[in-house]
């Protein structure tokens, strides 16, 4: 048995259909289904039972939970990365996951996680270091503190215990997000809607449209996921991401040509006031650790991964919340 919190999100969902395409269908789902669109992301899954998310943390937290499972990919979403009561923040995303950790720890249960390179803030250097961890946000301190208390907290003797600090992740499922879905989506949905694709203009010197992140496709995020299931052995934590940084006009780009537009329909807009002291205008994961714990799973490069995505929305998308994010 394997458990999956946050198993109808965006990443979680894609987890459950990997696990599937692998012929694992004894998976617990735990998730809140207020938004109940998000069962749209398991319709085609199969799955054991399904536990309300609040439920299953008192169980954690009391020890009456029933399960022992093989393993618990922890991808629970409880807040936006954009909220900004750090109270609600650090209680999803750090006591929560303490809580996890602790039970998983007593029970001998595998614990793989989604961490975030927001935990980097600005850069420019992505690799696992403290170093180099200069959250720019609560959500980014948020996931730092709970890899930093993982690294103290867990040896050689504690059952696999596995952070993912993922770059941008884009792809199939994340129509039913709360907030910020990808730039990939929201460009889409643009151009779908009659309108401009906009860009944030200059930013601290670098120009308009030239912020650039790391993009990453859910489905080799999902893979990579099961690469850590199938090796117990390897700890710690990793970042995810293609290793290659590209930039928002470059995204632009390959949408608009999916539409058959021009360039005509990529315009610049000013960095809204509320994210320019928290705004990354460049990430880029460095993935030689992944790289030296044996991975060698191949990472879709920009243009194959969203040219695959954009196809895939011709043929699936419904109506969604997208809401605005910081690109």
């Amino acid at each position: 048995m394997i458990i999956i919190t946050g198993g109808a999100s965006f990443v979680g969902s894609n987890i459950v259909k990997e696990l599937n395409n692998r012929g694992i269908t004894n998976i617990i789902v735990v998730d809140d289904m207020t938004d109940g669109s998000k069962f749209r992301n398991l319709v085609d899954c199969k799955i054991a039972d399904y536990i309300d998310d609040a439920t299953f943390r008192e169980n954690i937290r009391t020890r009456s939970i029933h399960h022992r499972p093989r393993a618990i990919f922890h991808y629970a979403t409880n807040t936006s990365p954009a909220e900004t009561d750090g109270k609600r923040v650090l209680d999803a995303y750090f006591t929560y996951s303490k809580e996890l950790l602790t039970w998983c720890k007593e029970k001998g249960v595998r614990f793989i996680y989604g961490s975030s390179a927001a935990v980097y803030g600005d850069g420019p250097v992505f690799s696992e270091s403290e170093a180099q961890e200069a959250p720019l946000n609560v959500y980014g301190y948020s996931k730092m503190l709970f890899d930093q208390y993982v690294i103290r907290n867990t040896d050689v003797r504690s059952p696999q215990v596995a952070g993912l600090r993922l770059f941008n992740v884009y792809g199939p499922g994340e129509q039913y997000k709360t907030a910020s879905p990808s730039t990939v989506y929201q460009f889409y949905q643009s151009l779908k809607a009659f309108k401009a694709i906009e860009l944030f203009g200059e930013i601290a010197g670098v120009a308009a449209g030239q912020q650039k992140r790391d993009f990453v496709h859910v489905e080799d995020v999902a893979r990579l996921n099961c690469w850590f299931l199938e090796h117990p052995e390897i700890q710690g934590i990793y970042n995810v991401g293609t290793g290659v940084a590209s930039s928002f006009h470059d995204v632009a780009t390959i949408v608009a040509k999916h539409f058959g537009k021009s360039e005509g329909h990529i315009k610049n807009i000013p960095l809204p006031v509320h994210l320019r002291i928290r705004y990354q205008s460049y990430t880029c994961a460095d993935i030689s650790k992944l790289r030296r714990s044996g991975s060698v799973l191949r990472f879709r490069g920009i243009k194959e991964g969203i040219e695959d995505y954009l196809n895939w929305l011709d043929e699936n998308d419904q109506p969604g919340r997208p809401a605005q994010s910081d690109q």
